[in-house]
C-alpha cells in the first residue's frame, strides 16, 4: 500500500520526478552517487545502488532497497537534528 500512496502525490500524466544521475557508471564501478537532488523519486532500477544525499551540511550515505521504491531521496537524509533533553546531575 505504501507505493500506491507515494504515487498519488503527483499527477499520473506527469510521471515521477527524475533527475539524470550517473547510474550506469556507479553500477559498473561500485561507487556511491553524490547528489543534492533530494526531490528525485527512487525508481526500481536504483535498487542496490549507494547514494550520498546532501542534507544542507553534509552528505548522508545509504543504500537503496526494494522498500524505498516510490519515495524520494531526501526522505533518507534528515535535515534537522533530533533534540534530546539530558538529565541533570
Amino acid at each position: 500500500m505504501r507505493p500506491a500512496l507515494q504515487l498519488l502525490k503527483r499527477s499520473a500524466w506527469k510521471g515521477p520526478f527524475i533527475v539524470p544521475l550517473p547510474i550506469k557508471e556507479a553500477r559498473e564501478k561500485n561507487i556511491p552517487i553524490r547528489t543534492n537532488a533530494r526531490s528525485c523519486t527512487i525508481l526500481p532500477n536504483m535498487v542496490g545502488l549507494k547514494f550520498q544525499v546532501h542534507n544542507g551540511k553534509e552528505y548522508v550515505a545509504f543504500e537503496v532497497v526494494e522498500d524505498m521504491v516510490g519515495t524520494k531521496l531526501g526522505e533518507y537524509a534528515p535535515t534537522r537534528v533530533r533534540h534530546v533533553f539530558k538529565k541533570g546531575k
